[in-house]
């Protein structure tokens, strides 16, 4: 079994960097892949970025150039560098891990419970 906790999320401003944390806890071993997701209210669930234990990455088009996923293995962590933050990116963070990587949320067996990021124009 395997939890994620997501950390780092909070309100800041249009242009502002944030840097979300998503800790594995239990048996990372089993997590290949980790996925950032993303919900805004009225809004379905959106991926964000992947990356797969040998460090390959994926983005969605609107965040490439801004935001970077990196994973530190010895800590079982993943991070989302997000620059160049806009109001649309506005959202709860969700990371995801599972077997492979991909930008489907069924994809993913283990889910954290979110963390908040607002931002204002």
């Amino acid at each position: 079994q395997v939890q994620l906790v997501e950390s780092g999320g909070r309100l800041v401003q249009a242009g502002d960097s944030l840097r979300l944390s998503c800790e594995a806890s239990g048996d990372p071993a089993e997590i290949y892949a980790v996925g950032w997701f993303r919900q805004a209210p009225g809004k379905e669930r959106e991926f964000v970025a992947a990356i797969s234990r040998a460090g390959n990455t994926f983005y969605v088009d609107s965040v490439k150039g801004r935001f970077t996923i990196s994973r530190d293995n010895a800590k079982n962590t993943v991070y989302l560098q997000m620059n160049s933050l806009k109001a649309d990116d506005g959202a709860l963070y969700y990371c995801a891990g599972g077997p492979r990587v991909s930008a489907y949320s069924t994809a993913y067996k283990y889910w954290g419970q979110g963390t908040q990021v607002a931002v204002s124009s």
